[in-house]
């Protein structure tokens, strides 16, 4: 049922969003040098390693480590970075992974491939055998916001409670956080 909703709910969207990913992509373009969508290794169920697409928000020459861990974030945002990091328009692209079944729309976010400490302490808890989602428990419960064992704490909160309506409950939730564009720190 939940991969027959993500299926018919991506399809939608993405015939929805076409115009906006369309535009998005030719303003990453046109606003900074390399392309408009970036690749990065993630982690996905069972601890298989997927490649997960998003807009490019940071210039080309950006360690792939999460952006917390960046000195100084901000300073590696391109000109439409903090604007599509705020409007969470640079993960219209995961759209994709959830047609090919590498995500869902909701469930843990996918950790990057190099978070070991993330995904420790997920698998520690039986996290892992989730399939990450775009949006998540955690995510509309503090987003960057939160440090890793509180993360996890509501990932395995989430996994306890898993249910069709639940997960309508937190895209509700996601629809209105970035609406209001609650929790994004960069």
């Amino acid at each position: 049922m939940k991969r027959f909703f993500d299926l018919v709910l991506a399809l939608i969207a993405t015939s929805i969003l076409f115009i906006p990913i369309v535009f998005t992509a030719l303003f990453v373009k046109l606003t900074s040098k390399g392309p408009a969508l970036y690749w990065s290794d993630r982690v996905g169920k069972n601890n298989h390693i997927f490649r997960m697409p998003k807009f490019r928000s940071m210039k080309v020459d950006t360690p792939a480590v999460a952006t917390h861990l960046l000195e100084d974030p901000k300073s590696m945002l391109t000109p439409i970075g903090d604007f599509l990091r705020k409007s969470s328009l640079d993960e219209l692209p995961q759209l994709w992974s959830i047609l090919m079944g590498d995500m869902s729309f909701v469930g843990p976010r996918p950790a990057l491939f190099n978070q070991d400490d993330l995904i420790e302490l997920r698998t520690e808890e039986g996290v892992h055998e989730l399939l990450p989602g775009l949006t998540g428990w955690a995510q509309i419960n503090g987003r960057d916001e939160l440090p890793i064992p509180q993360k996890v704490a509501l990932d395995v909160e989430y996994m306890k409670q898993e249910s069709f309506w639940f997960d309508l409950r937190i895209l509700w939730y996601t629809f209105l956080k970035v609406l209001r564009r609650d929790g994004v720190s960069h």
